[in-house]
């Protein structure tokens, strides 16, 4: 039986990014091979729509590009997030780079420019101090250890 891995939905061609759009990483494949992939995605899980507008965390607020506060939002759906890991086993995760939910290490800094600033988008950060071992889509290689 493989080992499961949380993948952000996104990484795996879903649309869910708050844009409508989904990725596709190169080494799904080889991921697939090793792992069975859980996808998820956090925004959507707390209640957030399919498109929806861009949202960056300033001053520990995740708030979207018209000013509307989501945190709760994002909070809510980083405990769904932990709570179905450790119901289900998953101790790895691989989320969307700089995703105000999903980034690890550097996320935007909140005022739309592009601009990154060190920190973790709110379900990152609250699976790492749970001990999920977090990578992003840039650091897939640190799996195969």
């Amino acid at each position: 039986m493989k080992e499961k891995l949380l993948v952000s939905a996104c990484l795996l061609g879903e649309k869910v990014r708050y844009d409508g759009k989904g990725f596709e990483i190169g080494e799904i494949d080889r991921l697939r091979e090793k792992f069975e992939l859980i996808p998820m995605c956090p925004e959507v899980l707390g209640g957030l729509s399919v498109p929806r507008d861009p949202a960056e965390i300033r001053n520990g607020l995740v708030l979207t590009v018209n000013g509307k506060d989501v945190t709760k939002n994002y909070e809510e759906s980083a405990w769904i997030t932990l709570d179905y890991c450790r119901r289900n086993g998953i101790t790895k995760a691989v989320l969307k780079a700089r995703s105000p939910s999903c980034g690890k290490d550097r996320i935007y800094d909140g005022t739309y420019s592009g601009r990154l600033i060190e920190g973790h988008g709110v379900a990152c950060r609250l699976l790492m101090e749970n001990g999920i071992e977090v990578y992003t889509e840039n650091e897939i290689g640190g799996l195969w250890k």
